[in-house]
């Protein structure tokens, strides 16, 4: 489904992407190449790269800001991130950290500190040097920023030992801290900035900042809901790369617009989380192509009904059980999905460590129409609320299909549809009642902590919280403090394991389908799919939508 609503808000870069060190325990470890895609088509070569060229991708949608403090970075974001910085990790072909900016990130024998070693001769795109003092101060930019406020509550302290050596203390173990280095969604603080870029954002906040960075490509213009534009970094740290001379992001939200751009030439390559569009592709030989159906890190994107457990009618469990019996998810694959997505009842996938079985009421509208009756009889009142959706075609359709679910039960459902940005900051304000929702993707549930916690619910003066369902479950915080600190993999299992079990018993969320996120591109387009650690191993390629661009290149 194609509805953008997911972590573009204030809170959004904390979005759950990925955490854990003990990921060795995920899907696959054979990248996110899917069982549709091989040989040519699935973006990994072993030709001889070609260096120069030019390249534009379609981005599903624009980002608000470069600064990883504050920008609100999905997909899109995390694509324009790795292009002009590095994270300090990043994610190999089995699912576990390796050093990426850093030369290692380690903790001590209690996971209560962690230190980073700087990887020497690395500079800054305005030629500084990128040393601990310049780590450190980027991720303190990072901590005393809008997303440090809830992301970072286990950091006590990031200072330096020397000019070689950061060391991130920590007021409680934090086993899956280095995922939350590899800048994937969630991943900002792993990004670093230079010291004159922290400069110029507390000189004027407001202000369009410029990205200085140490990443493969150099910031050259940026019009925003236009382009970005960044040109290579003649001097990049990884000698030889990268191949381009320029890439060029282009944010088309509408993804039927992006994928006729792709077949006209316009652009040369896309994502795409929309059934139809995926379909399209999938078997159209003549374009690159893979998508993450075959292949999970950690969580995929889950499609879902998010409730606000704070705003009546969802204050009473008997409603939410009736929602959740209501929605007929066989009806809503195959009109809304294509039958391509597969129904789900947790945040987690079969074929993943946290997955097991749970409790989560089945598709019953008999049962759901007596709960529905129940309460209008309690309350002298009907069953009724406001749903929310994003203005895109799809969205709206799936939104349509949910409310006529509900309404034959006896609820009375009014749909409304709100620009994006407006959706997500009615979130974060607790002012709605019921919204369809796109969120979750995780190379570890960790990192969707301050999504999930009761922590994360913040009263007077703020009025907001990133645990948007407003669910005040105390097991799910003893269940994720478990996970968060646990170095045994089976016991980090079983907590969220027992997570989704408590989730199906709250209905916070109402789950429809895990999202399928598709690569397509141009076939003069090479090596996509197929980025290595500095170390030269094999990194984990696509994950949710976002690609690496530094060993991408071109055929004349």
């Amino acid at each position: 489904m194609s509805h953008q609503i997911d972590r573009r808000s204030f809170l959004a870069g904390t979005v759950a992407a990925g955490a854990g060190g003990l990921l060795a325990a995920c899907g696959s470890s054979s990248g996110s190449t899917s069982s549709t895609a091989s040989g040519p088509r699935d973006g990994v070569t072993s030709a001889t790269p070609k260096r120069g060229g030019t390249l534009v991708f379609g981005n599903e949608a624009e980002i608000n800001s470069f600064d990883p403090a504050a920008g609100r970075w999905d997909e899109s974001g995390i694509n324009y991130a790795r292009t002009v910085y590095d994270p300090l990790t990043i994610i190999d072909a089995a699912g576990n950290v390796q050093p990426y900016l850093a030369q290692s990130v380690t903790p001590n024998g209690n996971y209560t500190q962690w230190t980073i070693k700087v990887r020497p001769g690395v500079r800054f795109h305005d030629g500084t040097t990128c040393d601990a003092a310049a780590i450190a101060g980027s991720m303190n930019h990072f901590k005393s920023g809008e997303l440090g406020l809830v992301s970072t509550q286990p950091i006590q302290s990031i200072t330096t030992s020397d000019p070689t050596t950061v060391l991130v203390n920590l007021n409680q173990p934090w086993v899956p801290f280095d995922k939350y280095l590899a800048g994937g969604i969630g991943g900002q603080i792993g990004y670093i900035v230079a010291p004159a870029m922290v400069q110029q954002i507390s000189a004027n906040p407001n202000a369009q900042v410029t990205p200085i960075g140490t990443g493969p490509f150099k910031f050259s213009q940026w019009t925003p809901n236009d382009h970005f534009t960044a040109v290579r970094n003649q001097d990049y740290w990884r000698t030889g790369l990268p191949y381009l001379d320029a890439i060029t992001w282009r944010p088309i939200p509408d993804a039927t617009q992006r994928a006729s751009s792709l077949q006209s030439g316009n652009i040369d390559m896309m994502h795409t989380d929309v059934a139809e569009v995926i379909l399209e592709f999938q078997n159209a030989d003549q374009y690159g192509y893979i998508d993450d159906l075959g292949s999970v890190v950690g969580q995929p994107d889950m499609d879902f009904t998010m409730l606000n457990l704070k705003a009546a009618p969802f204050t009473d469990l008997r409603v939410r059980q009736a929602c959740a019996m209501a929605i007929n998810t066989e009806q809503y694959k195959a009109i809304i999905n294509k039958n391509l997505n597969p129904i789900s009842n947790q945040p987690f996938v079969p074929g993943t460590p946290f997955y097991a079985p749970v409790s989560y009421p089945s598709f019953n509208p008999s049962q759901a129409k007596s709960l529905v009756q129940q309460v209008a009889r309690d309350t002298s009142k009907p069953v009724s609320f406001v749903y929310g959706s994003t203005t895109d075609p799809a969205a709206v359709q799936a939104a349509q299909l949910v409310q006529t679910n509900f309404t034959a039960v006896g609820m009375q459902v009014q749909l409304q549809q709100f620009q994006q940005d407006d959706l997500i900051n009615n979130a974060l304000a607790g002012k709605f009642q019921a919204v369809e929702w796109r969120q979750f993707a995780a190379v570890d549930p960790d990192l969707n902590y301050l999504f999930w916690s009761p922590t994360t619910i913040f009263g007077p003066p703020l009025n907001i919280a990133s645990n948007f369902a407003r669910n005040t479950d105390p097991q799910v915080e003893t269940l994720l403090q478990q996970g968060r600190r646990s170095t045994d993999p089976s016991a980090r299992a079983l907590a969220y394991q027992n997570l989704a079990e408590r989730f199906a018993k709250d209905l916070a969320y109402l789950w429809t389908d895990r999202a399928v996120w598709a690569i397509v591109t141009q076939s003069k387009v090479q090596n996509w799919n197929n980025p290595t650690t500095p170390a030269g191993t094999k990194a984990y390629g696509m994950i949710v939508g976002t690609v690496w661009p530094t060993q991408i290149w071109v055929e004349a």
